[in-house]
């Protein structure tokens, strides 16, 4: 610090480097059920497509024209999924379970810990999600305000929630149409839950296959995040200057404003 004798103030320099400190993003119990579901979906997809192979009736186009069946032979071939109906069904009908209690376990988790405040979309969401995408097509110079997420992200986010406990039903539909009797009813009949099922599952890869380049277009920092729980910010020591008074209480005030905080027992910060 340096003192002037014309002026009766004390100017703090400004300090070069900011401060890293590292703030807590996703709680551990989010994290583990994230991680558990990949895997899970992997196999659940897998095997499934193993299924679909026995009687692959679904294809994009119109009338008798065709532009795209589900699915050509060759992803078949590549991947090893032709004549393996029972094994697709073996680990269809046991991984299931464990997906659906992964899934209650997230939801009851949402529910207990008030996360579900951050996922579900509140009454300014949808304007703030044109915004969030105008913004990221470069069409929008400023994002809108956010919290954990954006108002795309809380829409997305609870739209495959939607869309997964959708799939689980008409799983069930499937796999007991007669025992389960009312469930294929809500689908218009058995055929109707496995073209619901096929589709909503169409949409879930769609959804994950975005959701792995957003991560990538944010960066190391966000994948860390989800990992390790916390995410790296800077925290800038702005410079100050303050009048001159006889104690030195002002001063030691300053100097504490520029040093981050360092973690302690139940705090979401720490200095790295």
């Amino acid at each position: 610090m340096t003192t002037t004798d014309t002026e009766n103030t004390i100017t703090t320099d400004p300090i070069t480097s900011s401060a890293p400190v590292a703030r807590l993003r996703h709680p551990r119990a989010i994290r583990w059920l994230h991680w558990v579901n990949f895997p899970l979906l992997f196999v659940m997809i897998w095997s499934g497509l193993r299924i679909y192979w026995a009687e692959d009736v679904y294809a994009l186009g119109i009338g008798s024209w065709q532009w795209f069946a589900f699915f050509p032979d060759a992803v078949y071939e590549t991947f090893g999924l032709e004549r393996r109906l029972a094994r697709g069904m073996a680990f269809h009908f046991s991984f299931g379970w464990l997906f659906v209690a992964n899934g209650i376990a997230y939801a009851t988790y949402l529910v207990s810990s008030g996360q579900w405040r951050h996922i579900l979309p509140d009454r300014r969401s949808l304007k703030e999600a044109g915004q969030v995408v105008l913004h990221d097509l470069h069409l929008r110079e400023q994002a809108p305000p956010q919290g954990k997420y954006n108002a795309a992200q809380r829409w997305s986010y609870t739209v495959v929630l939607a869309m997964t406990l959708v799939i689980v039903v008409s799983g069930f539909a499937i796999y007991k149409p007669t025992q389960l009797h009312p469930l294929p009813l809500l689908f218009g009949g058995y055929q109707g839950a496995r073209l619901v099922h096929f589709t909503m599952t169409i949409g879930l890869v769609l959804f994950f296959l975005i959701h792995v380049l957003q991560v990538a277009r944010a960066g190391w920092n966000n994948f860390r995040g989800m990992v390790t729980g916390y995410e790296i910010e800077r925290r800038a020591a702005p410079a100050e200057t303050n009048t001159h008074h006889d104690d030195t209480s002002d001063r030691d005030s300053a100097v504490d404003d520029a040093t981050p905080p360092v973690v302690g027992g139940g705090s979401t910060r720490a200095t790295v």
